[in-house]
């Protein structure tokens, strides 16, 4: 397990979550249950509701769903890959909360980072291996 992160000026537990090019700053701290990313309400952010539950899985999980805020900052990808780079963030910032709720994180596999990148471009290639079309003259 890693260290805890929590903030110095108001004790807000911190998580960070990654996820293709999405980079997540999760903040959790003792509340009612409400959720905002990127200062608008989960439902205004993520229009599919594939993403929600993707998010939501991690408080139903660990059963936390009406007794903690969270405060999101998401940034680059798109929809989806926010919503995995929250995931996680959230899975972090909730083992700092609360240390016993680690082994839940762990069998619904939250905690797990999805390396998957998308491959770079190499010279001479119209993409990362598809090559030059052949031509016979």
């Amino acid at each position: 397990m890693s260290a805890v992160k929590q903030c110095k000026f108001n004790n807000d537990f911190l998580g960070t979550g990654r996820r293709k090019s999405s980079v997540a700053r999760v903040r959790v701290r003792p509340g009612s249950g409400s959720i905002t990313v990127n200062k608008r309400p989960l439902d205004g952010y993520f229009h599919i509701e594939q993403d929600r539950q993707q998010i939501l899985q991690v408080l139903e999980a660990t059963e936390q769903t009406d007794s903690v805020d969270v405060i999101v900052t998401v940034t680059g990808g798109g929809t989806t890959g926010q919503a995995g780079a929250v995931r996680m963030g959230l899975a972090r910032a909730l083992m700092g909360y609360n240390e016993e709720l680690f082994p839940a994180l762990r069998d619904g596999g939250f905690l797990t980072r999805d390396s998957r990148m998308k491959e770079r471009k190499k010279p001479g290639l119209h993409g990362a291996r598809r090559g030059t079309q052949f031509s016979k003259r």
